[in-house]
C-alpha cells in the first residue's frame, strides 16, 4: 500500500473509530447517567437523522464552493471535538441534548468530506475505494474493543460508575487529533466552484422522476419503512444485552462490523447469482430473524441467540442498504446517479431513521415499568414490523438484473 493510500486509511479508521466510540453505547449512557427515559433516548439517536438532513447544504453550499473538503473536515472535527468534550461533562438531558444535536450536525456531513478526500486522491477510485473504506470498519470495531476489553467501560460495575462518560473524552481526543490530522491531507479543491446552485440537486430531488417506475417507487417506500426497525437496533441493542447481564456487551458487538465486512466479499455473489429481488428480501428477513432472535434470546443458555442476531448484521445491512445503493445506481443511469443517491440518504438515513427513533423511543417507554423493560415486547413490535414491509415487498416487487462490478478487474458480471 503506497503513502497516499495509507494515509487515507489512518484517516477513515479515525473517522469511524469516533462514531463506533460513542454511539453504541449511548442508549446506555442515557439512561444509567443521565436517567433518560424512551422518547428523550429517541431524541438524542435522531440528531443522526437531522445531521443527515442537513449535510446536502453544508456540502453542497461550502465545501463543493469555497473550501477545499479536507480543510473544511478538520474544522468541522475540531468543532466536534469541543462539543464531544462537553457532552462529557454534561449531568443531566437538558445540558446534553444540544450539545449532540450540535455534534451530529457537525459530524455527519464528514461522512460525505472523507469520501470525497479519498476519491479526489485515488487514481481509480472505483477499484481503489472500497480498499480504503474498509479501514472505517476496522476503526468502529477498534472502538467497541477498546471499551470493553481495554478500559472495563460497559462492565456491570463500570456502568453502574458511570464510567460510560469516559467515551466521549476518547472521542473529543479522536476526533481532536482527526482534525489536525485532516490539514495535512493533500489538497482537494472545491469541484463545484462557479457553478449554478440548484436545491433540487442538492437534496436529490431531481431523482423524484424515478419514483413513477413502480419497482423503485415500492423500493423507495420500503427503504424508508424498513429504517424504524433498523432505528430499534442502533438505539436499543447496547441497553438490552448491558439490561440482561451480558458482560462486554460493546464489545461483543463488534461481531456485526466483522460479519458486514464479510458479507461485503459475498454481496456480488448473492447477487449475480439469484437477483436483486431475492438478495433485498433475505436482506429484510434477517432484520425479521434478529429481532425474534433478540426476544428469546438471554445471557445464560439463550446467549447464542444473541450472538447470531448480532451477526446478522452483515446480511441485515449490506443484503438490503448496500444492494439497495447498488440497485439504485443501476435504476439511475448517468442522468440521474448523483441525485438518486443523494434522495435515497435523505429518505432514509434522514427521514426514515428520524421517524424510527421517534417511534423506537415511544415504544420502549410503552413496555417499561418501575420493574424494567419488557424486552420481549419491545424486540417482537420492529420484528412483525419488518415482517410487514417484506410480504408487501414479496408481493409487489418483480424481480430485475442490475449491472454488478467486480472488485479486481472493474468489469461489469
Amino acid at each position: 500500500m503506497d503513502s497516499i493510500k495509507i494515509r487515507l486509511s489512518s484517516m477513515m479508521f479515525l473517522q469511524f473509530f469516533i462514531w463506533g466510540g460513542w454511539f453504541v453505547t449511548l442508549g446506555t449512557f442515557l439512561a444509567q447517567n443521565l436517567n433518560a427515559d424512551g422518547p428523550q433516548t429517541g431524541m438524542a439517536f435522531s440528531t443522526q437523522s437531522w445531521g443527515a438532513i442537513i449535510a446536502p447544504f453544508i456540502i453542497g453550499l461550502i465545501a463543493d464552493r469555497y473550501i477545499n473538503a479536507e480543510r473544511l473536515l478538520g474544522v468541522l472535527h475540531l468543532v466536534g471535538a469541543l462539543l464531544m468534550y462537553l457532552m462529557y461533562q454534561a449531568t443531566d438531558f437538558t445540558t446534553f441534548y444540544p450539545l449532540v444535536l450540535g455534534y451530529m450536525l457537525a459530524y455527519m456531513p464528514t461522512l460525505a468530506l472523507v469520501n470525497s478526500v479519498s476519491f479526489g486522491q485515488l487514481k481509480q477510485p472505483e477499484l481503489e475505494f472500497g480498499q480504503i473504506r474498509v479501514w472505517g470498519t476496522v476503526g468502529w470495531i477498534a472502538a467497541g474493543l477498546v471499551i470493553s476489553y481495554l478500559f472495563g467501560w460497559d462492565a456491570q460495575s463500570a456502568i453502574a460508575a458511570g464510567m460510560l462518560k469516559n467515551t466521549f473524552l476518547m472521542c473529543a481526543v479522536a476526533s481532536f487529533a482527526l482534525g489536525l490530522y485532516s490539514f495535512t491531507l493533500p489538497a482537494t479543491p472545491p469541484a463545484g466552484k462557479g457553478s449554478e446552485l440548484k436545491l433540487g440537486q442538492l437534496l436529490g430531488l431531481d431523482a423524484l422522476a424515478m419514483l413513477k417506475d413502480r419497482n423503485f417507487a415500492l423500493f423507495f417506500l420500503s427503504s424508508v419503512l424498513i429504517c424504524i426497525p433498523l432505528a430499534f437496533y442502533y438505539q436499543n441493542a447496547n441497553p438490552f444485552l448491558t439490561a440482561v447481564g451480558v458482560e462486554n456487551a460493546t464489545g461483543k458487538m463488534t461481531l456485526g462490523q466483522v460479519s458486514e465486512v464479510l458479507f461485503m466479499l459475498a454481496l456480488p455473489i448473492f447477487l449475480n447469482r439469484f437477483g436483486i429481488r431475492v438478495t433485498l428480501l433475505l436482506g429484510m428477513a434477517a432484520w425479521v430473524l434478529r429481532y425474534v432472535l433478540f426476544a428469546y434470546g438471554d445471557a445464560g443458555s439463550g446467549m447464542w441467540l444473541l450472538l447470531v442476531g448480532i451477526a446478522l448484521h452483515g446480511i441485515c445491512y449490506d443484503f438490503f442498504f448496500v444492494s439497495g445503493q447498488i440497485y439504485t445506481n443501476s435504476k439511475a443511469g448517468s442522468t440521474y446517479k448523483s441525485a438518486a443517491q443523494g434522495l435515497i440518504t435523505l429518505a432514509t438515513y434522514g427521514i426514515g431513521m428520524l421517524i424510527g427513533f421517534s417511534v423506537a423511543g415511544q415504544v420502549t417507554a410503552a413496555y417499561t415499568t418501575a420493574a424494567g423493560q419488557d424486552w420481549q415486547q419491545i424486540w417482537l413490535f420492529p420484528a412483525l414490523f419488518a415482517g410487514a414491509v417484506l410480504v408487501l415487498f414479496a408481493l409487489i416487487f418483480k424481480n430485475e438484473t442490475v449491472a454488478v462490478t467486480d472488485e479486481k478487474s472493474g468489469k461489469s458480471v
